[in-house]
């Protein structure tokens, strides 16, 4: 991708939206100090939520030159996650503009993970308090983890008492279970690839 006029991503890291319009805000060239490093940045805004990226190229000659760093960063969710807790996780991020389904899905996506590791029986909530039981998770996470599938539960019982859950709730449930996929999956990975080496 190269920092032309706009650029094309398929979700904005910001509001999620599928095929951003995303237009050039403004370029500017730097260099480091003893000048031989140069970096061309370019901003870009959303037209639908006016999120800001910031991309960093270096020149090339021409142009246009190819993007190699962008901030914010899209989310994704590593290869090592397993296959039903990752398709969860997935669509949560990219459902993050509609925080009620977000937050049911991440809800799953814990769910699968804890399934995954060998806790099927029970509710959700079992599950939890046996995976802290046997250290799989600490106290810490496992209360964090209540958090989602308590917010869940508001949302799959369209609790009246219950506040509408907010693109902030959706975004601080979805940090949560992709620090618990790390945790569980990517972490572990990057240790035994490490050994192997």
């Amino acid at each position: 991708m190269r920092q032309e006029e706009s650029i094309h991503l398929e979700r904005c890291p910001h509001c999620s939206v599928a095929k951003p319009n995303l237009l050039s805000a403004g370029r500017f060239q730097t260099q480091n100090a003893s000048g031989r490093v140069r970096r061309n940045w370019a901003c870009y805004y959303c037209k639908t939520c006016g999120g800001v990226l910031l991309t960093a190229a270096y020149p090339d000659g021409s142009q246009y030159p190819e993007i190699h760093d962008m901030w914010p960063t899209q989310a994704s969710v590593d290869a090592a996650v397993p296959g039903r807790a990752k398709h969860y996780l997935e669509q949560a991020i990219s459902s993050i503009h509609a925080p009620s389904g977000a937050v049911m899905l991440a809800a799953s996506a814990v769910d699968a993970m804890l399934k995954d590791k060998g806790f099927k029986q029970g509710s959700l909530h079992g599950r939890i308090n046996d995976a802290a039981k046997q250290h799989l998770i600490t106290e810490e996470m496992a209360a964090w983890a209540h958090e989602v599938r308590l917010d869940a539960n508001d949302e799959r019982h369209a609790d009246e008492e219950a506040d509408m859950p907010s693109t902030d709730d959706a975004e601080r449930v979805i940090e949560f279970v992709l620090a618990l996929a790390q945790f569980l999956y990517v972490l572990p990975s990057r240790v035994e690839r490490g050994r192997r080496k």
